[in-house]
């Protein structure tokens, strides 16, 4: 595969970074805000599945904070795994 040029490379950190400080913040409140949209929008063609993805933003929303704070880091980790396997991302693209 060829490498992604600086911008896009640049697009999905930043992306992973804003769904990895929602991870954080899910324990206590929502997390469904226009960043985190933004920041899923942004990985849709990099992921070859969608599932993680949706996973995401439906966990984002819940009520729950335990449903919430646990959906979200389970679809997290599945986002990265997808984009690492596509070789869209390592750890030090942050």
């Amino acid at each position: 595969m060829a490498t992604l040029p600086k911008h896009q490379r640049v697009v999905i950190a930043l992306s992973v970074h804003i769904l990895r400080a929602a991870v954080t913040r899910s324990a206590d409140n929502k997390v469904d805000g226009i960043e985190v949209r933004l920041a899923l929008r942004c990985l849709l063609p990099h992921c070859p599945e969608r599932w993680p993805l949706e996973l995401y933003w439906d966990a984002a929303g819940q009520e729950n904070d335990i449903g919430r704070a646990q959906g979200v880091t389970a679809a997290f980790n599945g986002i990265v795994r997808q984009l690492r396997r596509a070789g869209r991302y390592e750890e030090t693209s942050l």
